[in-house]
């Protein structure tokens, strides 16, 4: 099974580091929260292919947090839910969870139930979509929509600079010289394109940018050219 993203959501830190220890050990990558806030904040700041849910969580429960993130994603969501919570069970099948596990429950078959959902979400092509959405610390890029936003703020973007972004996430952490963004985005021979390529990099930064004068994303390498970080 490829190397998926589980966000574990449980306000008891024993139960989010027992899962983690079960989802590490079938090689996926585990990423946490407390409660349903800690976990929208997570969800738009990383790509993750399936969400293990608690209920009774303080400020954001299960159920408000399934319907806030069913508003956006069709990600897999498991519940986690006590036997005296059968009615919230239903309810958040009913919004748009996928599963539930009943506490106390017996890690082997959550994960086996985290693996049946990650197949059934391969197999119906969602998650082909999902791989084309590409996540650096809160810059994301969704090729289908051909958008980019920022800690969940759409950017306008420009044809041109749309591409420019699109060919340096897409390879994070190479540095690409002016000619090679020139005649991969603009698709022929570079001549003198230094200040055409510099302008479109100046304006990219003033839209993703905090502070364009020390960036966060779009770095430059002196001498050598641009890069995007990992």
């Amino acid at each position: 099974m490829n190397k998926y993203s589980i966000l574990v959501v449980d306000d008891e830190k024993e139960i989010r580091d027992g899962i983690e220890i079960y989802l590490k050990n079938e090689g996926m990558a585990v990423i946490k929260a407390q409660d349903g806030i800690e976990a929208i904040e997570k969800l738009n700041k990383h790509v993750i292919h399936l969400i293990i849910l608690d209920i009774m969580m303080p400020r954001l429960d299960g159920i408000a947090t399934t319907f806030k993130i069913r508003e956006e994603k069709n990600i897999p969501i498991i519940i986690l839910s006590a036997k005296s919570e059968d009615i919230d069970k239903i309810l958040g099948l009913q919004i748009g969870a996928d599963d539930y596990v009943t506490k106390p429950f017996n890690p082997l078959e959550l994960i086996a139930r985290v693996k049946s959902q990650l197949r059934r979400y391969v197999t119906l092509g969602v998650y082909k979509e999902i791989e084309k959405v590409i996540n650096l610390n809160g810059l994301t890029l969704d090729e289908s929509a051909k958008e980019v936003t920022v800690d969940g703020e759409f950017v306008k973007l420009t044809p041109t600079e749309y591409k420019i972004v699109e060919l340096l996430m897409k390879n994070a952490g190479r540095v690409f010289s002016i000619n090679e963004i020139y005649e991969r985005v603009w698709k022929e021979p570079c001549f003198n394109a230094e200040n055409t390529v510099a302008v479109h990099i100046r304006k990219i930064r003033e839209k993703i940018e905090i502070n364009p004068k020390q960036p966060r994303y779009l770095k430059v390498v002196w001498g050598i050219g641009y890069k995007i970080e990992k």
